[in-house]
Parts: C-alpha cells; sequence; structure tokens
C-alpha cells in the first residue's frame, strides 16, 4: 500500500469518524481528493479498506455514503464486541505487567478528571478511553483480535458520538475501568472478562439512550 492510499485511508477515516460526515452522507471521489489532499487513484484503494470495514457502503448504483446503522446493527456489534474485549480481558489479566497496570491507572486518571469537570471534556474522555481499551488489547497479545476488534470498537462513533452521553455514563465507564484494573491487578482471568463483558453492555444501553435522546432532539 502506498504512502498516498495511507493518507487518504487515515484523514477519510477521521473525517467519517470524528469529522463533519453524518450517516447516510453521499460522497464522491472527488469530494475525499479534497479531504485527504491525494489524487483520486490512492482514494479508490483507501475507499476499498474503508467498506471492508463497513464505514462506507455503496448502493445498488454504486453510490458512495457513509455507513447509517440499523438498531439492530448497532446491538450486533455491541455483542460482538462485548465477546471479543471479555476474550481480550481474560488474556491480558494473565498477561499483563506491572509497567502496563501504573499505565492503565495513569491513563484512567486523566479519563475520570475529564468527566467530573463542570462540562465533561468529551474529547479527553473518547482519548483516553481509546487508549485505556488498546493497552489491554495490546496485552492479550493476540494479532487475531488486535485486527478484529478496532473495527467493532469505532463504528457505532458513526452514528452518535459520546457528546451525547450523560455525565452519570461518562463518569460510569471510569468506575467500570477501575474494577477492570483490580481484576488485573488480581490476575483473576474471570473476573475482567465479566467486568468488561458487563461494561460494554453498559456502553451499550448507554449508548441506546444517547440515541433515542439525539432523535427527540
Amino acid at each position: 500500500m502506498s504512502r498516498a492510499s495511507d493518507t487518504a485511508y487515515e484523514k477519510i477515516r477521521n473525517f467519517i469518524l470524528y469529522g463533519e460526515a453524518h450517516p447516510g452522507m453521499q460522497l464522491t471521489e472527488e469530494r475525499l481528493s479534497e479531504i485527504s489532499g491525494v489524487s483520486r487513484t490512492p482514494v479508490r484503494d483507501a475507499v476499498q479498506r474503508l467498506e471492508n470495514e463497513m464505514l462506507l457502503v455503496r448502493s445498488a448504483s454504486k453510490r458512495l455514503s457513509v455507513a447509517d446503522w440499523s438498531d439492530d446493527e448497532i446491538d450486533e456489534m455491541f455483542t460482538l464486541r462485548a465477546m471479543l474485549e471479555s476474550h481480550a480481558a481474560e488474556r491480558a489479566a494473565q498477561r499483563m505487567d506491572g509497567d502496563s497496570l501504573v499505565r492503565l491507572r495513569e491513563i484512567n486518571e486523566i479519563l475520570t478528571e475529564a468527566v467530573n469537570r463542570p462540562k465533561p471534556d468529551i474529547g479527553t474522555f473518547l482519548d483516553a478511553n481509546r487508549q485505556f481499551h488498546d493497552l489491554i488489547l495490546a496485552c492479550a497479545q493476540s494479532p487475531r483480535l488486535s485486527k478484529l476488534l478496532p473495527a467493532l470498537v469505532e463504528q457505532p462513533v458513526v452514528r452518535r458520538t459520546a457528546n451525547h452521553y450523560s455525565q452519570e455514563d461518562l463518569v460510569q465507564s471510569g468506575l467500570d475501568h477501575d474494577e477492570l484494573i483490580a481484576a488485573f491487578t488480581a490476575r483473576d482471568q474471570v473476573w475482567a472478562g465479566a467486568v468488561m463483558t458487563s461494561h460494554i453492555r453498559r456502553a451499550f444501553h448507554s449508548f441506546s439512550s444517547a440515541s433515542a435522546r439525539t432523535v427527540e432532539d
């Protein structure tokens, strides 16, 4: 894969996940070239990768658009994520070293501080949350999980963002992380897996409630 294709992939992906894109938004190669700052040939390579990740979809008429997930698809994504992340947590509990535990605590302190502000810092929350889960995945030492999980973790962001989560939801996420750290410290894989499953299912229900509030707004 060329450097230009990688650049196009990263910039388009960030536009979809964190930028101005919205579900169902139609995109052309010309527009994607403007977004990524590269020519249409590497854009086509990037688009193919993003279609494989199901972040972009094509209609029967070959029109390209940002994926718009049904409630059933979102439910399935979170279900799969819970299964895979709980497995990652179980593996990590057996393999995590002291330095990684220290780093997890540091990351969660940043997250907790961000969500306990009078106005929660959503950007810092999202970044710290990603770092926290990425580190657990790295400690799981599973190349297969490393390939499967990232798309499931970020796909729902296409539809709604944490900007619509309640402060209670955000604070609870940090508390869940505290319990995960306790399970890792105890090297208890059963505990770690159970907490992660609960954490992801709680995230699903928070996500569903946030989506409902957004629709009402």
